[in-house]
């Protein structure tokens, strides 16, 4: 199929990404920036600024690094407190529907798994291009598993 990626491909949700990061670099610039220029602070009290200014780019950090990373053998979920490995096997569909925050994989054991890597938040027309790219490799990897049984 045309619409199929070249495996390895990883899809993540590059505009979001891209504000976070730049989000949390301005905070941790900000931040540490009034540490350096208030006089009245001592050394502990600038170091617990700076410390502040990287917590607060670690929280978006971890927000940005969500991605769906699609191989040979599955499918690797990273979202932003978790990472599951999935077989093609278990992956039934892939659903992005109207007002959907992110993608939904249905999977063989009855659960839902929210791939957060694939987002329409600021982009909803890449969201779109990896959702159909990534159940273009499932429904190919399923097909391809079904020929292997039969054969």
């Amino acid at each position: 199929m045309s619409d199929q990626p070249t495996l390895p491909v990883t899809f993540r949700p590059s505009r979001t990404r891209a504000v976070l990061l730049s989000a949390g670099v301005a905070l941790f610039a900000v931040i540490s920036t009034v540490a350096l220029l208030l006089e009245q602070l001592g050394p502990g009290e600038r170091l617990s600024f700076v410390f502040t200014g990287a917590l607060c780019f670690w929280v978006p950090a971890q927000l940005a690094r969500v991605r769906v990373v699609a191989d040979d053998s599955g499918v690797t979920v990273v979202n932003i407190a978790s990472r599951r490995r999935l077989e093609w096997a278990e992956i039934l569909k892939v659903n992005l529907r109207s007002g959907d925050p992110w993608v939904f994989l249905d999977l063989s054991d009855g659960t839902s798994l929210p791939a957060l890597g694939i987002q329409p938040g600021i982009d909803k027309q890449q969201a779109i291009a990896h959702a159909r790219a990534l159940r273009s490799l499932v429904e190919a990897r399923s097909v391809h598993r079904a020929e292997q049984d039969q054969g």
